[in-house]
């Protein structure tokens, strides 16, 4: 028993450390003291962190992400909790086809949506780069919305609801008086689950972004092309720690991990 323990124990390491590994490594090269992107570092300083707050073209495109996450998340939430109630609740002809057609975003791999999404927003219907930007990330997101309200609302009998609706109150008021408030956990790991998967996102927004209009994964592998500095590491970190805190704090308030 003592030497499962042990393999198992060793497994765990390996894990983890091929899992955390690769971010131990590009926080130290963030704190580098060097000239250009080394590891291990020779020195260790703040100032490849504190250069990235002088970089306009990073601050730019953090506001570009962090608008295109909040709102993208925002609509996906938006139809995506009532879509899952349907789904959940409710029988209708193809209700699998429907579930199966809102998990092809995640299905299929991004570069080929990136490149469906450039081809119909951009090419045909000649929109705004902020607005493919935002429709494409609500659609990305749509799938992750959908399974997560899903998973809360199968969890939550849906005789409670009827006592509601047998007690005078009608199906809408029902839903925000009793569905609502016990999904809250499920709404909010789609929420964190969805603005991450937006922030973080490459692929669509590769296709997506457009001159002057940029996101900060996007940005920052332009940065890459001219420059080898450590400032990317820099701001990798930065984009790791902003996630942890993000995860950390609406883990404390909601408790949202056991949904997901």
């Amino acid at each position: 028993m003592n030497g499962v323990s042990r393999t198992g124990a060793l497994a765990l390491t390996l894990v983890l450390g091929f899992l955390v590994g690769p971010f131990f490594v590009v926080f130290l090269a963030g704190l580098s003291g060097e000239d250009t992107l080394v590891f291990p570092p020779g020195s260790y300083s703040l100032r490849w962190v504190a250069h990235v707050f002088t970089v306009e073209s990073f601050a730019a495109s953090f506001r570009t992400s962090l608008l295109v996450a909040v709102v993208s998340t925002a609509a996906a939430l938006v139809l995506g909790v009532p879509a899952a109630y349907a789904l959940v609740r409710r029988s209708f002809p193809g209700k699998e086809l429907v579930r199966t057609m809102l998990t092809l975003p995640v299905i299929v791999p991004g570069i080929i949506v990136g490149l469906a999404l450039l081809n119909h927003m951009v090419l045909v219907y000649d929109l705004p780069v902020t607005a493919s930007l935002l429709l494409g990330h609500t659609a990305m997101l749509l799938p992750y919305t959908v399974r997560v309200v899903s998973g809360s609302l199968q969890n939550l009998r849906g005789d409670i609801e009827d006592a509601a609706v047998t007690l005078g109150c009608t199906r809408l008021r029902a839903f925000w008086l009793v569905v609502m408030p016990n999904i809250r956990g499920g709404l909010a790991s789609a929420t964190v689950l969805a603005f991450i998967t937006s922030f973080n996102q490459v692929p669509v927004s590769l296709f997506l972004t457009g001159p002057g209009i940029s996101t900060l994964p996007i940005e920052m592998l332009a940065y890459m092309e001219t420059s080898y500095d450590p400032s990317i590491a820099a701001v990798s970190t930065l984009m790791v720690l902003f996630t942890i805190a993000l995860v950390a704090l609406m883990e404390r308030l909601f408790g949202f991990t056991r949904h997901v």
